[in-house]
């Protein structure tokens, strides 16, 4: 998801989609401890997919501050 998406939505559900993220974060982090078969590749997406979550949440709010 871009950033263009995040900004469109409601500060619920961008806390929402950030545990969501998390816990796929945690996931991956599991089947890697296992010995299951994860693609490297998807830890990259999913830390730089919470970073961006959360500056979108940074600029929200320091925006609401402004106002």
């Amino acid at each position: 998801m871009d950033a263009k998406q995040l900004r469109s939505k409601s500060a619920s559900e961008l806390r929402d989609e950030l545990l969501k993220l998390r816990r796929e974060q945690f996931a991956l982090r599991m089947q890697r401890a296992t010995g299951q078969g994860v693609k490297p590749d998807q830890f990259g997406k999913v830390r730089k997919s919470i970073a961006r979550l959360k500056t979108v949440m940074r600029e929200t709010a320091v925006a609401g501050g402004r106002k």
